[in-house]
């Protein structure tokens, strides 16, 4: 009885025995497991940051970068947001243009203000803001990756020319051109962007249609233009199918004084000495060449995007651009302390009546033609053009502004034209 009893007694002390072993080593287990637990929380964050990589900007890029905003598309606005980019206000903008008459090699004497001695600087500081949605700013970046083995062409006036170097100096932040045409006046131009494949020009045609021009390098004319009414200019009708993006536009050369042409034959004038030919103005001469070129672009089928942008005014106050006339302001104006002047109101009319008779065929017909309204914007900154300033320290023996010629038409560079890369960017994205 005793032996049976010792001998439960070592079976159960054994069995205890074990039983405990077993706690012991679950609570091990189960304090590892929860210090592991504990180490691996504090140690992952639950949202890595991953630091975004700074991009370099050097003149030449074999291999072009992609930022940010090229890999993820900006989002276009929705169509019930769709506003008006052409009404708006200019506000501040205190980080200023994204490069500088310095930094931008491609910059015209006459628009290079700031080199030519202009004192003040606030003009630089403004950016154009559409009263009912949010422009984004220009993206070199995101523009050159669109354009890979594209081709533009901006095709106009002088005020082209000037529209062109604002969009070079922009992109050459990103890769510098390489200029790889000219002809012997340095009218018509192409630059290539050679890690995207991308051409750009600029075509000489102030009128759009054929013109026989005399003047010289300061506008000075010798003799009536000769001007052909039904004739297209071939320096860019040759090349229209070729273009993938194109901006055209005239309008302020028709005011000058010129002889018109109909099937090789005079029909009439604006502003001749003739007393026999008959004086039919310069509206009838821009009416019919707006139509002309409109029905042309509608019926051409042509597969790329096509901006028709409005005569931008001038600012000329106290006279005009060779009788005294100066632009002194140094700020931009509020929306209805300024208009259009009669001729430019006369132009302006014909241009938005002429575009409107067209909008709709060209739709139909599958060109994607589009109204490019600057002249709104362009309107309310009278602050942004050369003034004297388009010569070299032009004021530096005492003269006063009125005593130089003002050029109150062109703009600076940098300038409120660097403005109009921001809607036509947006345009292209959302069309």
């Amino acid at each position: 009885m005793v032996k049976k009893m010792g001998l439960n007694w070592r079976q159960w002390s054994l069995h205890k025995h074990n039983h405990l072993l077993v706690k012991v080593a679950v609570s091990l287990l189960l304090m590892g497991l929860a210090f592991r637990l504990l180490f691996v929380h504090s140690t992952v964050p639950e949202a890595p940051f991953v630091e975004k990589p700074v991009i370099a900007s050097p003149p030449v890029i074999l291999n072009p970068p992609v930022s940010e905003e090229v890999q993820v598309a900006r989002d276009p606005i929705p169509a019930k947001e769709k506003c008006d980019l052409f009404t708006g206000d200019w506000i501040p903008n205190p980080s200023g243009p994204v490069y500088t008459n310095e930094s931008c090699q491609l910059i015209e004497s006459h628009q290079n203000c700031m080199k030519n001695g202009r004192p003040d600087s606030a003009y630089l500081y403004w950016r154009w803001s559409p009263r009912d949605c949010q422009l984004p700013q220009f993206d070199a970046y995101r523009f050159l990756d669109l354009m890979r083995n594209k081709v533009w062409a901006l095709i106009g006036d002088s005020i082209t020319r000037n529209h062109i170097q604002s969009l070079l100096c922009i992109l050459s932040k990103v890769e510098q051109p390489d200029h790889v045409y000219h002809d012997e006046g340095y009218k018509n131009r192409r630059w290539v962007f050679p890690s995207y494949n991308f051409s750009i020009s600029v075509l000489w045609s102030p009128y759009l249609v054929q013109a026989a021009i005399f003047e010289d390098m300061n506008g000075v004319s010798t003799s009536e233009v000769q001007l052909h009414l039904d004739q297209l200019d071939k320096k860019w009708v040759d090349q229209f199918q070729n273009l993938n993006y194109v901006i055209i536009s005239t309008g302020k050369w028709f005011l000058k004084d010129t002889i018109y042409y109909e099937n090789n034959t005079v029909v009439g004038c604006h502003s001749c000495s003739n007393q026999n030919i008959t004086k039919l103005g310069f509206d009838y001469a821009y009416r019919k060449t707006l139509s002309f070129i409109f029905n042309f672009i509608i019926a051409s089928k042509h597969k790329g995007m096509i901006f028709f942008r409005t005569a931008t005014p001038d600012h000329f106050e106290s006279g005009e651009w060779n009788t005294g006339g100066v632009c002194p302001k140094e700020a931009p104006v509020k929306e209805g302390e300024l208009e259009f002047k009669n001729l430019q109101s006369i132009l302006r009319n014909i241009e938005l009546e002429e575009f409107a008779e067209v909008e709709k065929k060209a739709q139909e017909n599958g060109v994607n033609l589009k109204l490019l309204d600057l002249a709104k914007i362009s309107l309310t900154r009278p602050d942004g053009h050369p003034g004297p300033y388009r010569f070299f320290h032009p004021l530096a023996d005492g003269q006063s502004a009125a005593s130089v010629q003002n050029d109150c038409l062109h703009w600076c560079l940098p300038g409120p034209i660097d403005s109009w890369n921001d809607v036509i960017m947006e345009m292209m994205v959302n069309s």
